[in-house]
């Protein structure tokens, strides 16, 4: 049995002066206790207790080079040395705004800011100053940051029930206590992969929907890929409608490809928000799109602000990111798809030797699993119906195995990983997943 004494210590200590304890609410749901981390290399991260584990949560995404990587960190010190954040214009963002209209395809322009939740906001911004229309359609269980005109009802496991997530199925709550309900008066709500339903309400509301916001896989909720010809019909409705299309690429931006996950699907949005992987852990996002949409910003109609945009440190870490991973004709996103693939298909295994009911879903290095009755699950509805206290109780046993995972279902995987990495996840999880049918049948 690994010790998480100093962890449990640390977080006593946190809970007085930090609220909560943790920097982010999610970080509260680990069980037996919030982990607090020594030191981080590679697929590999400590804690203060002198445990070692293999990495999959990944920080939540940012992470797809590993940790501390030896380019990005050299990247980072030469551009410190420099001065970290100046006020004023350098020519690393114009290196990287270039390098992103390179590599994008939707990307005519960009504007940087330093979270996917501020992305989100210009990108909305820019598209209802564009139409001239109000209303925005998003989709449930899909999350496009913690912003009040955006923030619905989450469904995340590792997010605890807050004060405004209550009432009708039918109606647009809020994701949090203190998020008035005016802000989502906005958003109209609908099921994502329905093709139907998309198109009676984009043909029927189309003179008041400025935009359509979706992320082109639903990772947040499930890794459920779109299904055949339902992201081309979005794309089709929205440019017939005068609709914008954004995509919301902070999860699948630089994890699908360089292009994104529409590079890899070939539908081209008017814009999209991207974050997490792009800076490889450093803050940073950013919203690209078609020339006419981002000219709002040169002409002042949609203001952009922000102190720590563009600065140096940021674009630095995120140019040497995209240099690695496009290195050798982007040889970086087979690897880690195929690595994902191979730990997506031992843990199906593992399931079924055990007993199990699951569902693995998995897109390029990003998978997720599940204990659900159903063979597949395709909608939010279906992944709605998933066994989350399981998932909990395994996410807890992997971690006194060695192996970090978010509590959530959702599994990353870097460029760091191995296959060796992957083989002892497996052993990990056969170890698992046997004490708990034993313990099931034990206890009826």
């Amino acid at each position: 049995m690994k010790s998480f004494e100093k962890s449990k210590t640390m977080f006593a200590e946190s809970e007085t002066v930090l609220a909560g304890g943790v920097a982010s609410s999610l970080r509260a749901s680990m069980k037996p206790v919030p982990v607090f981390a020594e030191s981080a290399s590679g697929s590999r991260i400590r804690d203060v207790d002198g445990n070692e584990y293999i990495d999959f949560l990944l920080a939540y995404g940012p992470s797809v080079l590993g940790h501390a990587h030896p380019e990005l960190i050299a990247s980072l010190h030469e551009a410190m040395q420099r001065g970290i954040t100046y006020g004023v214009q350098h020519r690393g963002e114009i290196e990287l705004a270039r390098r992103l209209t390179e590599v994008l395809p939707c990307a005519d322009k960009v504007a940087f800011s330093g979270s996917g939740t501020e992305a989100v906001m210009l990108a909305l911004r820019l598209a209802r100053a564009y139409t001239g229309k109000k209303k925005i359609v998003r989709f449930h269980g899909h999350y496009h940051g913690w912003s009040d005109t955006i923030f619905t009802s989450f469904p995340s496991a590792d997010m605890k029930p807050s004060a405004g997530a209550s009432g009708s199925a039918e109606a647009v709550m809020p994701g949090t206590g203190g998020q008035s309900e005016l802000s989502l008066r906005e958003i109209i709500l609908l099921p994502w992969n329905d093709a139907a339903v998309l198109e009676q309400t984009l043909r029927e509301r189309a003179g008041e929907i400025a935009a359509v916001i979706t992320e082109p896989v639903m990772c947040n909720s499930g890794c459920i890929r779109p299904l055949p010809g339902y992201l081309e019909k979005m794309r089709e409705l929205t440019a017939e409608l005068g609709i914008v299309l954004i995509f919301d690429e902070v999860i699948t931006g630089f994890r699908l490809g360089l292009g994104g996950a529409h590079g890899r699907f070939g539908i081209k949005p008017d814009l999209m928000t991207m974050g997490k992987a792009l800076a490889g852990g450093i803050a940073l996002s950013a919203v690209a799109g078609a020339g006419a949409i981002m000219e709002l910003i040169a002409n002042g109609r949609v203001s952009h602000l922000g102190t720590l945009n563009g600065n140096g440190a940021a674009m630095a870490a995120a140019l040497t990111t995209l240099d690695i991973l496009g290195r050798n004709g982007g040889e970086m996103f087979p690897k880690m798809d195929a690595l994902a693939q191979r730990a997506a298909e031992g843990l199906r295994e593992k399931l079924r030797k055990f007993g199990f009911r699951g569902v693995v879903n998995q897109i390029g290095p990003v998978f997720h699993l599940m204990f659900i009755e159903r063979d597949r699950v395709d909608t939010f509805e279906d992944f709605s119906r998933r066994d989350s206290s399981l998932y909990f109780e395994f996410a807890e046993r992997m971690l006194e195995e060695g192996v970090l995972i978010r509590t959530n279902g959702l599994w990353y995987v870097s460029i760091a990983h191995e296959e060796r990495d992957i083989e002892l996840m497996l052993e990990a999880a056969d170890r698992v997943l046997q004490a708990m049918a034993a313990d099931r049948k034990r206890e009826g």
